[in-house]
């Protein structure tokens, strides 16, 4: 299987648990995340590479990754 078919991941944010705080933005290798006023979204669903540091390292329980 060529990238064509690579399937992507997916991440929620629930923003009533964010606080702003950017860790996962800080902690992300492959800057898929980023900052958008006071809350956190998806820059670059592409360049995920499920390590899930952003999940683990939210101290909210803010975010998520799934296959």
């Amino acid at each position: 299987m060529g990238d064509a078919a690579k399937k992507l991941p997916r991440i929620e944010i629930n923003e009533k648990f964010c606080k702003g705080c950017s860790i996962c933005v800080d902690f992300c290798p492959t800057d898929v995340l980023e900052m958008k006023g006071a809350y956190v979204t998806v820059k670059d669903l592409d360049a995920c590479t499920r390590c899930q540091l952003c999940d683990l390292r939210c101290p909210d329980f803010a975010i998520q990754v799934f296959d």
